[in-house]
């Protein structure tokens, strides 16, 4: 089997191309860069004191479950551009990785024509963190954790689609009880690559029920605009997470997910 994957480079998505490549004989990785010091450089995030405690704490629960930035297996080949640039890339230079029996996005740029449409007719999946249809947008676990709807922390395994976080979900993906916020955030990110790995190897994943998205059920629908100094103060200053404990999870209704996968 092999798998191609578009994503970016922080240390969680390295890690999800690593265990793709222990269930694949080969990887093709498109990876857009962006800093490695979100909140500390400015990127896709401002830099600011503010973001910079709030992505602090970030950087500390990835590094306890994916580690640093690493070199990747040698089963992998990559293709490294700067975020942003994908939709300027003439698909031939990417041709040796548009052959692959499955494909995977994940953390990448919004995917405009023609690429998504190759990907839509080649039945991509699509890894979005957070719960759709409940939220859906830009930082969705960090609004479901600023509204107290820490249930609602986790990712979605759906079908891609032109719409932005709106393609069929075939099963969502919840993390286990951790005991700081921001632990427990980084936990969903795990439960989605334990999720999406076990069900492409076992072929599971072929066999689920695509369930179209309920525009009804949804919460929030988050753009980038929306993350800021303000928001960021106040969810630190008034630490809303410390309202988080196992309590709250206890009795988590199962039946707003679909086909949940614990981990």
């Amino acid at each position: 089997m092999t798998i191609t994957i578009f994503t970016s480079n922080q240390p969680r998505h390295l890690s999800l191309i690593k265990e793709l490549s222990k269930i694949s004989k080969t990887v093709y990785a498109v990876i857009e860069v962006t800093t490695i010091f979100p909140g500390k450089i400015k990127d896709f995030f401002n830099n600011s004191i503010v973001m910079n405690e709030y992505f602090e704490k970030v950087r500390n629960s990835e590094k306890k479950f994916f580690g640093e930035i690493t070199f990747l297996p040698s089963n992998v080949k990559p293709i490294i551009i700067k975020s942003g640039d994908l939709n300027n890339l003439k698909l031939n230079l990417i041709s040796e990785g548009l052959h692959s029996d499955k494909y995977i996005v994940f953390g990448s740029s919004y995917i405009k024509s023609p690429l998504v449409d190759f990907l839509i007719d080649k039945k991509a999946y699509n890894i979005h963190m957070g719960v759709s249809p409940y939220y859906r947008g830009s930082s969705c676990n960090f609004w479901a954790s600023y509204n107290g709807d820490f249930s609602l922390i986790g990712s979605t395994i759906h079908m891609l689609s032109k719409g932005l976080d709106s393609g069929p979900i075939l099963f969502h993906c919840l993390p286990q009880y951790e005991e700081n916020i921001f632990d427990f955030s980084m936990r969903s990110v795990l439960s989605a690559q334990k999720g999406i790995v076990e069900m492409i190897k076992s072929k599971r994943i072929d066999s689920f029920e695509k369930h179209p998205q309920n525009k009804s059920s949804e919460i929030f629908y988050s753009k980038k605009i929306d993350f800021n100094d303000k928001v960021v103060l106040e969810y630190l200053s008034e630490i809303k997470f410390k309202k988080f404990n196992k309590k709250n999870l206890v009795n988590r209704d199962k039946s707003i997910y679909i086909n949940p996968f614990f981990y």
